[in-house]
């Protein structure tokens, strides 16, 4: 059933918009085969991408004999460099991001595309609380959720998710900004939000990855809470960094307050607290222009 109501999806879309599937894949020769032949039943015309990214195993031979077009990288040099090299190749207007180790069902494609062409430019396939890989992980891309809600002042269900569909001219004007690790989504996602560029999500299941993650949960979680301040300097940096002045101004009004109170003096602590405040809002407001020079379109 939820096949041929995909199918029936696939059929809706408008004429003159080329998908482009973009697969990146690191020794994933239990999954990449069965994946890019499914992606090519349900979208025949469209351009099937799998940037291999340095495997050392079947990955690339699987899945060119599944149909995909492969691109080679002579080692691994992450996931996100493997978005970008497969983003750069590819000729479609709509371009549509899903993992090669089979948690990503193909036959949600049409759903991201109907949306897509609802008017927006990005539309994200949300997991749900059953589809985390972990208890750890599931509670972390909450935080990420809710901070980059807060951040963006729109609801924000998934954004670490790296199943989703972009129209490739939008995609394309943030390429450069996209970190060559994992942690591409989040930066897709803060741009397009940053950019006035319309965001949607679709509920999905996510299914147990095939093989071995790539994920180092010591090394990756520090690398994963540094995306949380990359979030809002990314976005905002304001919003991060009028809280901290404000903080330290409290606290150094509140030891001024209590050493005049008992010491009747100016201490340097209290000079310190104060002065911090003052330097962390001009870093924040310096940082805030150079965010929007960065996402300054030009014409």
């Amino acid at each position: 059933m939820r096949q041929q109501q995909a199918a029936q999806a696939a059929q809706q879309e408008p004429a003159g918009q080329a998908v482009s599937v973009i697969l990146p894949a690191r020794n994933e020769q239990g999954a990449v085969a069965d994946t890019v032949r499914r992606v090519r039943a349900l979208l025949p015309q469209a351009q099937v991408i799998v940037v291999d990214d340095g495997s050392t195993d079947a990955t690339a031979r699987l899945a060119e004999e599944g149909g995909a077009m492969v691109l080679r990288r002579p080692y691994g040099m992450g996931n996100g460099a493997a978005i970008k090299a497969g983003a750069r190749a590819a000729t479609g207007d709509v371009l549509v991001f899903m993992d090669a180790d089979g948690q990503h069902d193909p036959a949600d494609i049409p759903r991201l595309l109907q949306r897509l062409h609802e008017g927006y430019d990005m539309v994200v396939g949300a997991r749900d609380g059953g589809s985390q890989a972990s208890l750890g992980r599931g509670l972390a891309n909450r935080l990420y959720n809710r901070l980059a809600s807060w951040m963006t002042g729109h609801p924000v269900l998934d954004l670490t998710s790296g199943f989703r569909a972009a129209r490739a001219e939008r995609f394309l004007e943030f390429i450069h900004l996209l970190p060559n690790g994992f942690s591409y989504p989040t930066t897709s996602t803060m741009a397009f939000f940053r950019s006035a560029y319309p965001v949607a999500y679709v509920p999905i299941q996510a299914a147990r990855r095939i093989g071995k993650s790539h994920i180092r949960p010591l090394r990756d979680g520090v690398r994963f809470l540094l995306i949380i301040f990359k979030i809002a300097t990314l976005y905002s940096p304001l919003k991060l960094f009028a809280p901290v002045a404000m903080g330290f101004a409290l606290l150094g009004l509140g030891n001024y307050a209590y050493t005049y109170s008992t010491q009747h003096r100016f201490t340097n602590m209290s000079a310190l607290l104060l002065s911090a405040a003052v330097i962390v809002f001009l870093i924040g407001l310096i940082s805030e222009q150079i965010t929007n020079l960065t996402y300054r379109r030009d014409g």
